[in-house]
């Protein structure tokens, strides 16, 4: 009688999938021996996906014609990042509330914005410096951008209001700079467009009654204006040193604090501070299309920016003068120093929640 060699019986079970590189034909006949089906071939690797019990997977990593047996295993999407600064000024409590700043534009006057990033979306804009096109070719504006209202997606990061509308108002030339004359031709623009907030991460050392009138023309169009203190700060934080316009009083002075809740040792001092935000080390979109690092008061703007977007939203009949209160009225004051750090940090769930009440906290009157 001829003998004939059998087959290890197929293992019963719980099955599994798995990759399987395969040195020749024997690893394929004891793939298939042990209850194998393969679901798909790559030949290219000499790899094969099989389905099999798993009670076989021990076995078959000894078998003869077998490379490696390793877990089909899952990838998934890289998530979204909240930023820290996001965090830090509440901005998710406001969004789970069910608000992101819809219907609210912003104009952020600066290098221009990607338009072509994914993760921003950017309705329209102005050049104000003369080359033709409002699109970032510094990258500054970009990263400004991503921090007021990048959007609620799979990807990158999430800005403070990302359903508020973009708008990319270049008055910043591809080395950082510009004229005065351009960022007063920008301000034009944002009244003559509806605006509601105007971000302007820059700003000089000089006072221009000009700047100035302009400054005081958007905020009295309704326009909530937010400029930069500018970084030209001490370790003591003793020098009178608020750039413009920030300086002027139509406009909302925005000081730089770090995730330990220190001011930024660059942040600009001065009686006419406002209101505080995070401005070291902040994650946001680049121009290259993708995500990197900055620091400044230029990123502590946007924070303030956005919150005004995502908490006028919520209630679109405040006026400017009414949301400035709020925003000012409900930051988060743990100094009791105004010289260093204003009224505070910036705070929005406060602030939505004061909003909603139409309340202000009962040791701060509003002015």
């Amino acid at each position: 009688m001829t003998a004939v060699a059998y087959a290890t019986p197929p293992a019963k079970g719980e099955k599994v999938c798995v990759l399987i590189g395969l040195a020749n034909e024997s690893g394929r006949a004891a793939v298939v021996s042990w209850g194998g089906k393969i679901q798909r071939e790559f030949k290219f690797i000499q790899t094969v996906q099989v389905e099999l019990p798993k009670v076989a997977v021990e076995k078959l990593r000894n078998a003869q014609g077998i490379e490696f047996v390793e877990p089909d295993y899952e990838a998934k999407a890289y998530a979204q990042t909240i930023p820290w600064g996001i965090e830090h000024v509440n901005a998710p409590e406001v969004h789970s509330a069910g608000y992101h700043g819809s219907g609210i534009k912003v104009a952020v006057l600066d290098t221009g914005i990607l338009t072509s990033h994914s993760d921003l979306y950017v309705a329209g804009g102005y050049d104000a410096t003369g080359i033709g096109s409002y699109i970032d070719d510094h990258g500054h504006g970009t990263h400004v951008a991503g921090t007021v209202a990048a959007l609620n997606n799979t990807i990158g990061v999430i800005g403070a209001a990302p359903e508020a509308q973009l708008y990319s108002v270049k008055v910043l030339d591809r080395y950082g700079s510009g004229s005065y004359s351009n960022i007063i031709s920008g301000i034009q623009w944002a009244i003559n467009n509806g605006m509601n907030v105007i971000n302007m991460s820059l700003g000089g050392s000089s006072g221009s009654t000009a700047l100035q009138d302009a400054c005081n023309a958007a905020y009295n169009a309704g326009i909530l204006v937010v400029a930069a203190a500018g970084n030209e700060g001490t370790s003591s934080g003793s020098t009178e040193c608020i750039s413009y316009p920030a300086r002027y009083s139509s406009v909302m002075a925005v000081g730089s604090i770090t995730a330990s809740n220190v001011r930024s040792s660059f942040s600009s001092t001065c009686s006419t501070l406002e209101i505080m935000a995070p401005g070291s080390s902040i994650y946001s979109t680049t121009y290259n299309g993708r995500y990197g690092t900055m620091s400044g008061t230029s990123m502590a703007c946007p924070h303030v920016a956005g919150v005004a977007a995502l908490v006028w939203s919520v209630k679109p009949s405040l006026t400017n003068v009414q949301l400035r209160a709020f925003l000012n009225y409900t930051a988060n004051d743990m100094w009791n120093d105004p010289w260093r750090y204003g009224n505070g940090l910036v705070d929005a769930w406060a602030a939505y929640q004061g909003v909603i009440r139409l309340a202000f906290p009962e040791d701060r009157p509003p002015y």
